[in-house]
């Protein structure tokens, strides 16, 4: 048995498992951990907890994070910002196109990933040139999708509240159109889309549910047979399982699932 916590090193981010050892740990404790990329800075997400040996090697938390990691953060910070503020002025000279919204530096300083959005691959071998002639450490260009942008940048949903991706999804699942049917949605772009111009990530966050309570409800446009008389399922209000059935009159009548039942 080993013990590993776990680590996220962004608000939102992903949770990753370290060696704990006999650190004790809190959540949201900050720590400075062993990363493929060198030391990194996280915080606890997961207190310690033992598990079986894997065959995967996990790194170490190496320390919590003492006065001078903060006083060292602060100074990455400030790295990462004239780092995106140069780069900006490269990608506007060279006159690339593609938009930068991340710089991101080692805890250790020894590299920085450059994240943006692009249409289609972009030669950036000259921006690369004046990058690592002005910082002369490891340069990484990395291009991600729009979903990402809206992640690192945040913003307000059409609900009110902070985005979803920002605030508390640490992965994103794949949505479809065929999501907003199974919900009885409009199928209008500008009401189902995010800020990011996909389909909204919340669409994922109840499918289950209206799938499962689909299942008990006739289908629509289906002719079936109520204590009033025979007619054709015209609507379904899923939520409250029920269905409105128009008659062969014209008359429309609505009928829960325990009255459907009864029939």
């Amino acid at each position: 048995m080993i013990k590993v916590a776990g680590v996220k090193f962004k608000t939102a981010g992903k949770i990753y498992d370290f060696k704990s050892s006999a650190f004790v740990l809190n959540i949201g404790d900050a720590v400075i951990v062993e990363t493929e990329q060198g030391l990194g800075f996280g915080t606890i997400a997961r207190p310690p907890f033992e598990i079986e040996k894997t065959k995967k090697e996990l790194k170490q938390i190496v320390r919590l994070a003492t006065e001078n990691d903060f006083q060292k953060l602060e100074e990455i910070n400030i790295m990462e910002k004239k780092a995106f503020d140069f780069c900006i002025k490269c990608i506007n000279d060279l006159g690339l196109l593609m938009n930068l919204f991340c710089v991101e530096s080692t805890f250790d300083r020894n590299k920085l990933t450059f994240f943006y959005t692009a249409d289609g691959r972009i030669d950036f071998r000259e921006l690369i040139k004046l990058l690592v002639k002005e910082f002369s450490i490891r340069i990484e260009m990395r291009q991600v999708g729009i979903r990402n942008l809206s992640k690192h940048c945040g913003g307000i949903g059409k609900c009110g509240r902070e985005l979803c991706c920002c605030s508390f999804m640490r992965s994103f699942e794949q949505v479809s159109i065929k999501m907003a049917k199974e919900q009885g949605l409009s199928l209008n772009p500008t009401k189902i889309s995010g800020v990011c111009g996909r389909l909204m990530c919340c669409l994922t966050f109840e499918n289950r549910t209206y799938k499962d309570l689909k299942k008990k409800l006739p289908k629509l446009g289906k002719t079936i047979k109520i204590q009033e008389g025979k007619g054709k399922v015209v609507r379904l209000n899923i939520l409250k399982e029920t269905i409105t059935v128009r008659l062969e009159d014209k008359t429309e009548v609505e009928k829960t699932i325990a009255e459907l039942d009864k029939n």
